[in-house]
């Protein structure tokens, strides 16, 4: 039986994984750094931490966060993130430009392949080396 929370698939079949795929899984894994991040900086009510997170995972607050992140990506990394910034999808929401959701899809693609890779250490360190910037 697979460990869900330590994924450790093969390069293959991450790469198999359609982009909006590791965009959806990516989606999670973001949001669940944020919450932790939040959550570990202490002194909020549910209420706020929502709003908070909100707030951090929406696709202009991500489209920031990539403009910090990518300096830092390996060429494999990149190659994850064009592949999901340059994903067809069919509709942007309102509170974002197409540029900005592209930016945020890249986000999260990249995120879903190095959660599937079993990859958390450089996930945390991307993840906290952006939000040491802040």
């Amino acid at each position: 039986m697979e460990n869900y929370f330590q994924m450790n698939l093969p390069r293959a079949q991450i790469d198999a994984i359609s982009n909006l795929g590791l965009a959806h899984i990516g989606d999670s894994v973001f949001e669940l750094l944020c919450r932790s991040y939040l959550c570990a900086r202490g002194g909020k009510n549910v209420g706020n931490l929502h709003r908070d997170t909100i707030a951090m995972v929406k696709a202009t607050a991500q489209a920031e966060f990539v403009d910090r992140l990518l300096p830092l990506l390996t060429e494999e990394e990149m190659a994850y993130y064009r592949r999901g910034k340059n994903a067809h999808v069919h509709a942007v929401p309102k509170s974002a430009t197409a540029a900005e959701y592209a930016k945020a899809t890249g986000l999260e693609a990249l995120f879903g392949a190095l959660y599937l890779a079993g990859k958390t250490q450089r996930l945390n360190e991307l993840f906290r080396a952006v939000m040491e910037e802040r």
